[in-house]
């Protein structure tokens, strides 16, 4: 997936990536530029198992991932193109250690124009998308799963100050947070 998503980028111009939960935060590469953005299609649900970073195997957590239809606010990060083959290489390491993201480009609107951005998509039919969970099954991740960066509710709550700092609100977030202990 990686060398198909380098030569879809092409090499020759700067890359632009979509972050929408702990990209934003903690990029973990130079970023020479952000905007605000928005996609349209897809939309910012916490609904992938995590096993490792935010859960375990006995007590998976959650982490973000993009799932088909509505829309979703985030932030376009510019990597200069020298530096963009070894950020996508981070990128693979830190994203796609268990290939569990569909790697798709995504047409990113800013105040400025559109933005063809890779962005970190999650299929309806993978095994680690979560399905709908119950209040009482949220209430159990948010006090117990953790995992090798910290636990679920840690991360979740991070993701929701850090779209506040930058004026995007996220009413599906602020709802499951109510779940929090």
């Amino acid at each position: 997936m990686l060398r198909r998503a380098l030569q879809e980028w092409g090499g020759a111009s700067d890359l632009w990536v979509f972050a929408y939960a702990s990209l934003i935060w903690r990029p973990d590469f130079d970023v020479a530029e952000q905007h605000i953005a928005r996609v349209h299609g897809w939309h910012r649900a916490l609904k992938m198992w995590s096993r490792i970073n935010r859960g375990s195997p006995e007590l998976p957590g959650l982490v973000f991932a993009l799932l088909s239809g509505g829309s979703c606010q985030g932030a376009v990060l510019r990597v200069p193109q020298r530096d963009a083959e070894g950020v996508m290489h981070k990128l693979w390491e830190r994203e796609m250690v268990t290939g569990v993201y569909d790697p798709r480009w995504l047409r990113c609107q800013t105040a400025t124009g559109t933005v063809r951005a890779l962005g970190f998509t999650l299929s309806r039919t993978s095994p680690n998308y979560t399905g709908e969970l119950s209040p009482e099954r949220y209430r159990q991740i948010f006090a117990h799963a953790r995992g090798r960066y910290g636990t679920t509710l840690d991360y979740a709550d991070q993701t929701l100050r850090c779209l506040q700092q930058h004026g995007i609100h996220d009413a599906a977030l602020h709802r499951l947070l109510r779940h929090a202990p």
